[in-house]
């Protein structure tokens, strides 16, 4: 089943929410918020900051989640290392997965820069295998592109 996310609005609407507001951990804690209400078939979403040769755990929305997670390390490290986009349709048969709920089939990770720097990710899991598509991967690296203008 496609999802039919509005990510022209869905990035219209971060920038109204942060527009201004010159506190970081408030802005994405709100911008976890909203992508929880706007992105159907997720069961978690939020963000990692790398710190050192670690991303360390910030706001989302969701069951609690792995606080440290070393560079390489499951999807989220591979796509901060890699600084690329990874898009996973079976979380189970990616290679170092780290199961921080057993019922996250899918994932979707986005880096975020700062500064032209990997800064941290963006990271959502859903519990349908192959939820995430070209289009979702397109429409967060647009959300990301807002998101870096206040990092």
């Amino acid at each position: 089943m496609e999802n039919f996310t509005d990510y022209k609005a869905l990035t219209g609407q971060i920038r109204g929410l942060t527009e201004g507001v010159p506190h970081v951990i408030s802005n994405l804690a709100n911008v976890s918020a909203l992508l929880w209400q706007a992105l159907p078939e997720i069961n978690w979403v939020g963000f990692y900051h790398l710190e050192g040769e670690k991303l360390i755990l910030y706001p989302f929305q969701g069951k609690p989640a792995c606080i440290e997670i070393p560079l390489g390390r499951g999807v989220c490290g591979r796509a901060a290392e890699e600084d690329r986009v990874c898009r996973v349709e079976d979380v189970h048969a990616f290679p170092g997965h780290i199961a921080c709920d057993s019922a996250s089939n899918s994932e979707i990770v986005i880096p975020l820069h700062a500064g032209g720097a990997i800064w941290g990710v963006l990271d959502i899991d859903s519990p349908r295998y192959g939820r995430f598509t070209e289009r979702d991967s397109a429409g967060l690296q647009a959300v990301a592109a807002v998101l870096e203008e206040i990092l």
